[in-house]
């Protein structure tokens, strides 16, 4: 079995059609790993995803926000009918939420009749507190849409109508609550609104994309209004932000419904966009980092691009666009240099692999229905909107299935939640119900 570089790690690129640039820092990742094992002792098992002794997944797409997994020691092939199912948990509210894990709980929400609510799990699936957070979503795709983000004995929770509400963790009682579209007049799609909030520090920062403000920071204890970014006038849409440092300045970077954009977390200035106009205006998937690299992917064929931020961070240079590697709400993955990625039923179809720095199209399997996707110990995981889960082996030479199996189909909604690996345990969310499997190689 190759080993899979953590982080981003983007190998020397093969002969390209296009243009290539140089690649990312290799083995990163990989060095970390090993150096946990030396030092815990248990190069066999490592357990990155924790802290303090608990699994630790604080927010959406994990603690590096990458969507990637550093624990090892997990299975690498399934059983038949797939592995151990640890607990269930049958009534968390109609939604497409996935979860959180910090403090020995888990985090996530659902729609219960008219209202939302943020619920929060004990290790074994069992329910600790629920507390509403407004009301639910009865448009297209009626359900919740965003992870609890943690930070500092604190939850935080974005409605699909723009109520951001902050929790304690230990009673989930309210601490406040922000009406994003009575502040800044937020604006959004048809399919409301679905960030999942970033936190860091003091601050809470999301981009509301409104009439009064693109991008807004929050502080994290009182929800009062720290800066607004009014630079550009475009609207929401539903893409999750990441945090970086690039030039030494720490900036978020996230999709509006026209483009790519750059905001200084400290003064709220926006540092830089570029254009990323798809046919739908839907932008879903966060954006992809590396060294100075970006990536962003849309679905209905939207398509993909690079750009390189510019050491000064006044602006990005585009490296390339491809209208077929088109991914609809998924997530994209970096691995190795490679991109793996699902594509949407009306873009490019099927799951495509692709060099990250070149955009070279290695292999597309259309056969592949589309997936929602994570990484963990050199695997991907991918979950189909039929329930059906599946375990790949990231090659850039072929598509390879090492394993699959069926979740219960307790309930009939669309499985869009994107899978989490954190402590031995696989989360799968599917409409109303939690399932928590053990992954865990021994």
């Amino acid at each position: 079995m190759r080993s899979v570089g953590y982080f981003c790690r983007a190998v020397r690129p093969p002969r390209a059609r296009r243009k290539a640039r140089p690649g990312c820092p290799a083995g990163r990742g990989v060095a970390a790993a090993v150096l946990l094992a030396l030092l815990t002792g248990s190069a066999g098992a490592v357990r990155a995803d924790v802290k303090d002794g608990r699994p630790w997944w604080p927010h959406f797409h994990g603690p590096e926000r990458d969507n990637v997994s550093r624990e090892t020691g997990l299975l690498k092939k399934w059983p038949e009918n797939g592995p151990p199912l640890a607990w269930k948990l049958t009534d968390c509210g109609v939604g497409f939420s996935g979860v959180a894990l910090a403090e020995g709980k888990i985090f996530t929400a659902g729609d219960f009749d008219d209202v939302e609510k943020v619920l929060a799990l004990d290790m074994d699936g069992r329910l600790v507190w629920q507390s509403p957070n407004g009301e639910s979503w009865t448009g297209p795709y009626p359900g919740s849409r965003t992870t609890p983000s943690y930070r500092d004995g604190m939850v935080f929770q974005m409605n699909p109508k723009g109520r951001l509400a902050a929790y304690r963790t230990d009673s989930g009682e309210e601490v406040w609550a922000v009406d994003l579209v009575d502040r800044f007049g937020a604006r959004y799609g048809t399919w409301s609104m679905t960030e999942n909030v970033a936190v860091e520090g003091d601050r809470v920062f999301c981009v509301p994309g409104g009439s009064r403000a693109l991008a807004v920071a929050l502080d994290k204890s009182t929800g009062r209004t720290v800066w607004t970014n009014t630079a550009l006038d475009e609207t929401a849409a539903y893409c999750s932000p990441i945090l970086v440092t690039h030039g030494g300045v720490r900036q978020l970077i996230a999709m509006t419904q026209k483009s790519i954009i750059s905001v200084d977390v400290r003064t709220g200035k926006l540092l830089w966009s570029h254009p990323h106009v798809t046919p739908h205006d839907q932008n879903v998937n966060a954006p992809v980092y590396c060294d100075g690299y970006v990536f962003a992917a849309s679905g209905h064929s939207g398509g993909a691009r690079l750009v390189k931020i510019d050491a000064d961070n006044r602006g990005v240079q585009e490296l390339w666009w491809d209208e077929d590697l088109d991914n609809c709400h998924g997530s994209v993955m970096l691995l190795d240099g490679y991109l793996y990625g699902s594509a949407c039923r009306s873009g490019g179809k099927g799951f495509f692999c692709a060099a990250f720095l070149t955009g070279d199209l290695r292999y597309r399997e259309k056969k592949m229905t589309k997936l929602s996707l994570t990484a963990a110990d050199g695997m991907i995981y991918g979950l189909a909107q039929n329930g059906e889960m599946l375990l790949i082996e990231p090659r850039p030479d072929r598509f390879e299935v090492v394993s699959q199996f069926q979740t219960p189909r307790d309930s009939k909604e669309l499985a869009w939640a994107h899978p989490v690996v954190c402590g031995g345990r696989l989360y799968v969310r599917r409409g109303t119900c939690l399932y928590a499997y053990d992954v865990r190689a021994e």
